[in-house]
């Protein structure tokens, strides 16, 4: 299939709908409203369903409703959009739903800034809601990966009957890249959704479905979260993805994602140039953090230290030191809102670090 010149928005969008994504429930907010705009038109192409909700906290809801009847279901938002859907994951989690959130992420804290920013990791990867729960978070670095991802982020969501969310910062929703749309297929066996509430029959034979989170008997509870915790395992065990670029023999490693993995890619050339061997490590999945690759990494006796880059005041940077467990330095450079550095800018201090 030809490639296509598309706005990231509109082709993760796109994308969603290849996946089999037929029903979208959302709420506008910069800089994702290009994501239910497209939906509202191609949509209704497919016989699917568009609602714009009354509020954030509506739509995350009707996600639940469609996620309950087994039908793959998405919505998107923008960081404060996010947080008022957390309540709502957590149900979605507690329920044992499978649906996909994307978040195009902006500046912060409070309403921020329309620019893009990477301040919403911490609440990404350690659930944002209440409760034991996690969701998949998977982190593209270009409208091409993307799109690649969404494929996954639903057969992901329909094997660990979870919610998965998609994690880019503004510019991956704004810029336009040519992108290539695959014939859809799902990348893994997937399950029966035989617990799905879809109609009952008493003649059937089947026992009714029956979709819920609240558990007032403390065993019940229990048996959810022994079940959920087990099943985060498996996650962490299987489903870890990561790029390693340019780390054989690397003196330094730089620990960057999304977009800014990219610019990280730029600055890594210019200290070639000086004769200064740098390696970048790019998580794909940000929960699970792929921690034996940049263990793997980061034990090579050619490496002397780890900086993460982030736009923020310094979040991924701390699951990185926890994996490096002090064996090694580990610094950050960044800053929080939506300043996003120059390769130039992450050369100098990578130059300036080595020499310290």
């Amino acid at each position: 299939m030809a490639k296509k010149l598309m706005k990231g928005c509109e082709a993760v969008a796109e994308a969603a709908i290849q996946a089999g994504c037929h029903y979208f429930f959302g709420y506008p907010i910069t800089p994702q409203n290009d994501i239910p705009e497209y939906m509202s038109a191609r949509l209704p192409q497919i016989g699917g369903c568009f609602l714009q909700a009354e509020s954030e906290v509506a739509a995350i809801n009707m996600v639940y409703g469609a996620a309950a009847s087994g039908a793959r279901v998405m919505t998107s938002s923008s960081s404060p959009g996010i947080s008022l859907k957390q309540e709502g994951m957590s149900y979605l989690a507690g329920a044992e739903l499978p649906c996909v959130v994307v978040n195009m992420v902006r500046g912060g804290p409070g309403l921020g800034s329309i620019q893009p920013s990477q301040g919403d990791y911490f609440q990404a990867t350690r659930g944002g809601g209440h409760g034991d729960y996690h969701p998949i978070v998977l982190a593209p670095s270009s409208v091409q990966e993307a799109v690649d991802l969404m494929q996954d982020a639903f057969d992901l969501a329909d094997v660990y009957r979870t919610p998965v969310m998609i994690l880019a910062d503004g510019i991956i929703g704004q810029m336009m890249e040519p992108v290539e749309f695959h014939e859809s297929k799902n990348t893994r066996a997937l399950p029966k959704k035989d617990w799905a509430a879809t109609g009952w029959d008493p003649k059937s034979g089947r026992a009714r479905a029956v979709v819920n989170s609240l558990y007032i008997e403390v065993d019940e509870l229990q048996e959810l979260n022994d079940r959920l915790q087990s099943r985060y395992q498996v996650i962490r065990d299987n489903e870890t993805k990561a790029e390693l670029y340019n780390t054989d023999g690397a003196e330094i490693i730089v620990c960057a994602y999304g977009t800014v993995a990219r610019i990280v890619k730029s600055a890594i050339n210019i200290c070639e140039k000086q004769g200064v061997k740098v390696g970048l490590f790019r998580p794909i999945t940000i929960w699970p953090f792929p921690e034996k690759e940049l263990s793997g990494a980061m034990d090579q006796a050619s490496v002397k230290k780890a900086i993460t880059v982030e736009i923020s005041a310094g979040q991924m940077v701390e699951d990185v030191r926890l994996v490096v467990n002090g064996k090694k330095p580990v610094e950050f450079f960044g800053k929080p809102g939506s300043y996003t550095p120059t390769a130039e800018e992450i050369a100098e201090y990578i130059m300036k670090s080595r020499e310290a």
